[in-house]
């Protein structure tokens, strides 16, 4: 089977890292992510990292050419290798952006999969989230307790609420997403590669679906 190039879409909490990793197992591809690539750029002192950390230093935005410069690289060096971009384009300039260097590579998105989740669930799922500032564990109030409440099962350390997990931070992201994503979706949905999957479902669910759909 022909390699597989993915975008995976979805709103914070929508169950992006399982299915990623569903698909990686399964499908053997290399997972992108925009904030790996930017930190490697920086341990690694390249020119394009250096741009970066000016940006980051000074508390802004690293621009979008310089996050799609980096991409490219990245999209060079795996060639023929199958990948799914997670987390990018997050927005319409970028995705403009990224058609033109995938038409320089002459590589070709097979498909845009976008994890669909009631803002009720998605809401529930990262307000109920409990993580272990030590191993990094990850837990959930209701439906991944730890055996003693309040306390991680692997090194025995308290667990805490992220603040970019409380109630209002959350209702910012979303309406970010929101508002970054509408156009994405309707400039994808104009070819046959979206695949709008129900995210609301058993993730194991969603992944036989989603592996039907892209056998």
């Amino acid at each position: 089977m022909k390699s597989l190039r993915l975008i995976l879409l979805g709103a914070p909490g929508s169950g992006k890292g399982t299915q990623a990793k569903y698909l990686i197992d399964n499908f053997g591809l290399t997972h992108i992510s925009t904030g790996d690539i930017l930190r490697a750029e920086v341990a690694q002192g390249t020119v394009l990292g250096a741009k970066a950390q000016e940006y980051m230093s000074a508390g802004n935005l690293v621009p979008d050419d310089l996050i799609i410069k980096m991409v490219e690289g990245k999209l060079a060096e795996l060639k023929d290798s199958g990948y799914i971009l997670d987390g990018f384009p997050r927005t319409l300039a970028q995705a403009e952006a990224l058609d033109s260097a995938l038409e320089s590579l002459g590589q070709e998105i097979n498909y845009i999969i976008n994890l669909d989740v009631a803002d009720e669930a998605l809401i529930s799922r990262l307000t109920g989230r409990r993580s272990c500032p030590d191993c990094k564990a990850v837990y959930h109030v209701e439906s991944l307790k730890s055996k003693v409440e309040g306390v991680c099962d692997n090194c025995g350390s308290e667990l805490v609420q992220r603040k970019d997990d409380q109630l209002e931070a959350i209702t910012n992201r979303l309406t970010v997403y929101k508002e970054q994503t509408a156009p994405l979706l309707e400039y994808y949905s104009k070819g046959s590669k979206l695949l709008v999957l129900d995210g609301n479902n058993d993730p194991k669910e969603i992944s036989t679906v989603l592996g039907e759909k892209l056998r």
